[in-house]
């Protein structure tokens, strides 16, 4: 293979623009930040501005993952942010009614009644989407108008404070020197991956999402599959709020994952993950959110204004969106960084037989 038809092999890959956007994110912030890229050792914990990203993104890493497979069967969820902050509601407002805030015991429950929270909001949606047949973002909007209320409901329409040290680790504790939820992340990333790649599951989640029907008359139980994925994904939400109340040792049913679902999205968008559904690439959407948290971090480095960060957030989404697109990248760079089908194809064959052997193969994965 030579040299160019490997660049354009390169520049084709699902995850090579979003690496790519993020490394240039990443480079930005050296001309404002010369020592961007230090880790330094403190009091046993690493800290720099790298470990930082990885830390204050790890929520929406767990609630794109979630995302992602949602999408992926055709679907979409706009009620994690109300379950975000259901998630946490429920579990701080447990612990501040303990009189031993940092009794094991009581933690433990109140992460457990928030994740058990978070269960029903994702079969509640699995319900209406799988067996009502409403429409996925009708459907996952009822929570996301209606859960706000019930988080406002649980904390009092207050802010819930706790001190506790055994919950102030899933979020804003270290272990081996790094975030807790640094782990926590790698943990569900790796049992998701396991699940949809080295089993069948993955290649389930497809079929649905890439026919329903035919998924069903050829015996997949579609329903049930969509029902799963919900209730996965609200799950990653609510762990995603554990980790986001115990950062901040509070609650805030008002504020808290406020528009997480919107970065979530576009996280799966980013790591090539299409929103009609079929393919999915969970590398791709680890990246995504990488590269929306990142974005984050980079805005307030340069000191973009307040009123026009959302904006330029918005900007580079596009930018990163549109290099993505092969039609795109071979109009405005050439067949060299565009699909190979970009060039002047050549003449087709004179009989029938020579253009069946011309003709592309279906590629079966």
């Amino acid at each position: 293979m030579t040299t160019p038809s490997r660049w354009r092999a390169l520049t084709q890959h699902h995850l090579f623009w979003p690496v790519a956007v993020l490394v240039l994110l990443l480079l930005v912030n050296v001309p404002f930040t010369p020592d961007f890229f230090s880790v330094r050792m403190s009091g046993g914990h690493l800290y720099g501005s790298l470990v930082s990203i990885v830390l204050f993104g790890s929520p929406l890493i767990l609630v794109a993952v979630g995302m992602t497979l949602v999408i992926a069967t055709g679907g979409i969820d706009l009620s994690v942010g109300a379950v975000v902050a259901i998630t946490g509601a429920l579990a701080c407002s447990y612990i501040s009614h303990q009189a031993d805030q940092n009794a094991l015991s009581g933690v433990l429950l109140a992460m457990g009644l928030g994740l058990l929270a978070a269960v029903v909001c994702g079969l509640w949606n699995g319900f209406l989407v799988a067996r009502m047949g409403i429409q996925p973002i009708i459907a996952t909007l009822i929570i996301m108008v209606a859960g706000r209320g019930v988080a406002q409901l649980i904390s009092g329409g207050q802010i819930i404070t706790v001190n506790s040290d055994p919950y102030k680790l899933i979020g804003g504790g270290y272990w081996l020197t790094l975030p807790f939820s640094i782990f926590v992340v790698a943990v569900v990333v790796a049992v998701t991956v396991a699940l949809t790649r080295r089993t069948a599951l993955g290649l389930l989640v497809e079929s649905v999402g890439g026919n329903a029907e035919a998924s069903r008359l050829v015996g997949i139980r579609s329903r049930r599959i969509k029902i799963m994925v919900y209730v996965f994904c609200a799950l990653c939400a609510g762990i995603a709020g554990l980790m986001i109340s115990s950062n901040t040792s509070a609650a805030d049913g008002n504020n808290a994952g406020l528009w997480i679902e919107l970065d979530a999205i576009l996280a799966v968008v980013i790591g090539g993950t299409s929103l009609l559904g079929g393919r999915f690439s969970i590398g791709g959407t680890v990246v995504g959110a990488l590269v929306i948290q990142t974005l984050t971090t980079t805005i307030y480095t340069i000191g973009v204004p307040t009123q026009t960060n959302l904006v330029f957030k918005a900007a580079v989404v596009i930018v990163v969106c549109l290099l993505q697109s092969p039609k795109f990248r071979a109009r405005l760079f050439g067949a060299r960084f565009g699909t190979k089908g970009s060039t002047t194809p050549a003449a087709a064959p004179a009989d029938t037989a020579a253009a069946a052997d011309a003709a592309p193969k279906m590629e079966v994965s």
